[in-house]
């Protein structure tokens, strides 16, 4: 098996939407244990409240996080460079965002974890995309 041939840039966006696609998977399969990935705790109870819709937002939103994660594997494949540019403001958002949630207490510590790899994942397509131009 060869892997693709992509860009620095490339491979960061790809490595992004694989896990994208497969977290995404995850959490329509089984939503519990996406949030107990992230450090949300059950609250004791044996059954959830008929008006408790936290299994279908997690589905809803896993749901989003697999087509995101098809789209940045097709950009990937493309090199779409103008679209990781893009990406580059929208996760360093995300980070700020999900960081302001933790230090908040509005999600748990574990949710931190959400917010670095998308700190990381922006700073890493950044400094890939300034590798090409100064070997230009």
């Amino acid at each position: 098996m060869t892997l693709p041939r992509l860009s620095p840039a490339g491979w960061t966006i790809a490595v992004f939407g694989l896990a994208a696609l497969l977290l995404g998977a995850v959490g329509l399969i089984s939503p519990g244990t996406l949030l107990a990935s992230m450090g949300f705790a059950p609250d004791g109870a044996a059954a959830r409240a008929a008006d408790d819709y936290t299994l279908v937002f997690v589905r809803t939103s896993a749901m989003a996080s697999f087509n995101m994660g098809v789209y940045y594997l097709l950009a990937a494949a493309k090199d779409w460079t103008a679209f990781f540019a893009f990406t580059v403001a929208f996760r360093l958002v995300t980070f700020s965002v999900f960081t302001a949630l933790v230090l908040t207490d509005t999600a748990p510590a574990g949710f931190f974890a959400v917010a670095a790899w998308e700190g990381a994942g922006a700073l890493a397509t950044f400094l890939a995309l300034r590798v090409p131009r100064r070997e230009q």
